[in-house]
């Protein structure tokens, strides 16, 4: 039997991402299975193999599956340097909408795989790094326009602080939805960011402290 030909390819490789996706979505990475994404496609376990030889190549395809989805998702318009940007940022990341929901209930399953293995967790900080890359621009700009009551606050340092409060946020609304619907995880936020701005004291604030992201060792 002859291959298929380049577009064939093309499009049972779409069909088997799209596969992939739905597992995802419906059973997390703790259901991700061969079988389980064959019989999302109505085909054989034997044809996935031609893809994802180990169960590690199904579980690298899908988190680069799942980052390429998060980074093509709808985002917020950026208001106004500082602050503002900030928290559209986070906003994004908040389980906000049913999307963001599943979105977020599917990267939470990952950690107990990239905990169990030195390669996927490597790239799960490298994946915090970015983003605490993208926050700290913002924050940078917000110390220029005087949106910091700390004259001293360290835009590294609050962007690690900003990611793991907006992280923890995250989780507590999938675990408790009732107790963290959209109104008060946008309240929390906001009160997030109103303490690092003027008046919020400077003892609520990040500087230069030993031990934080981005510090140097004392």
């Amino acid at each position: 039997m002859p291959p298929p030909a380049p577009g064939d390819r093309e499009a049972r490789r779409k069909d088997v991402s799209e596969a992939v996706w739905a597992v995802l979505a419906d059973k997390g990475f703790g259901g991700l299975t061969l079988r389980a994404v064959a019989a999302a496609m109505n085909g054989s376990t034997g044809m996935l193999m031609h893809y994802f030889p180990t169960k590690r190549a199904l579980i690298a395809h899908a988190l680069d599956l799942l980052e390429v989805r998060t980074a093509e998702r709808p985002r917020r318009a950026r208001p106004a340097e500082g602050l503002p940007s900030v928290r559209a940022i986070l906003l994004d990341i908040l389980p906000l909408t049913p999307d963001d929901t599943a979105r977020n209930r599917i990267w939470v399953s990952s950690w107990d795989l990239a905990l169990a293995d030195e390669g996927l967790a490597g790239e799960q900080a490298g994946r915090y790094a970015r983003l605490r890359g993208t926050v700290r621009p913002h924050l940078e700009a917000a110390g220029r326009l005087h949106q910091l009551g700390d004259a001293n606050a360290d835009a590294e340092q609050l962007a690690a602080a900003a990611v793991a409060f907006t992280h923890g946020l995250v989780v507590q609304a999938l675990f408790d939805p009732d107790r963290f619907p959209v109104d008060v995880q946008t309240a929390m936020l906001d009160d997030f960011l109103a303490s690092l701005g003027p008046g919020a004291g400077a003892d609520r604030h990040l500087s230069r402290r030993p031990g934080l992201p981005g510090s140097a060792a004392g």
